[in-house]
């Protein structure tokens, strides 16, 4: 048994404000909720926006990466951010680097990749979860998704589903300090609806945690989800498919 990636979720203060520049940005329509993006295409993974009230804390652990095919397509896109309310975001990057760096309309992060970028290749317009993360979170989730390792060089790791799609990487060491919850978290879900609590096991054996819904306790929730964590401590849930919906 394995998990199967149901969606990656952002903390939002506005999810619908959050929805509407991620969704103009991505082309992508979004559910009945209004703050689901449903995917485009078959290899896309569905952006979920949940509110939250606790502010930033710091720079994401995760950020998305945006493929271009030619300068003018990066150009464009950079263009579209800043039309839905994203902000060019100063983090250091010199111009000979060629990505372009932003923020959505909360502060999170995001590079518009230049045309060429071999790594990317054959990704799609959303690329990549650049993450940061040691080598052992991203072998975690290889097993745990059963996603074969697509790059395993110098402590960076990279996974990408069978079926294609953005790719999730890890840059490896120096790992920045985590100074509270991440804004960005996976939902994943057993292949076996029925297995949550075996499906759980596994992950644990793996190298993940539990985390409590309350205090001293790590029991699923009323909707069956269970809070855990990844060898770096990165929160993530693993839930029965359609808990959410």
């Amino acid at each position: 048994m394995t998990s199967h990636f149901l969606e990656l979720c952002f903390d939002a203060h506005d999810p619908d404000r959050l929805a509407h520049f991620w969704g103009g940005l991505l082309g992508r329509q979004t559910d009945g909720d209004g703050v689901t993006l449903l995917p485009r295409e078959g290899t896309d993974m569905a952006i979920r926006f949940l509110r939250t009230q606790e502010p930033r804390s710091g720079p994401n652990q995760i950020h998305l990466h945006l493929t271009s095919s030619t300068p003018e397509d990066q150009q464009s896109t950079v263009e579209r951010a800043l039309e839905l309310g994203g902000r060019h975001l100063d983090v250091g990057q010199t111009p000979e680097e060629g990505h372009v760096v932003l923020a959505d309309p909360e502060g999170n992060e995001l590079c518009v990749i230049e045309p060429g970028n071999s790594f990317l290749a054959g990704c799609g317009f959303l690329g990549e979860l650049a993450c940061d993360g040691t080598r052992a979170v991203g072998h975690f989730w290889s097993a745990a998704l059963g996603w074969p390792l697509v790059w395993d060089q110098d402590e960076e790791t990279a996974i990408q589903s069978p079926r294609g799609g953005a790719k999730i990487a890890w840059g490896g060491p120096p790992v920045r300090a985590r100074t509270g919850r991440n804004r960005m978290h996976f939902h994943v879900a057993p292949t076996d609806p029925a297995d949550v609590e075996a499906e759980a096991a596994r992950l644990v054996a793996l190298g993940a945690t539990r985390l409590g819904h309350g205090p001293d306790t790590h029991e699923p929730d009323a909707h069956g989800r269970v809070a855990m964590a990844d060898p770096d401590g990165n929160e993530f849930c693993l839930l029965p498919e359609g808990s959410l919906r």
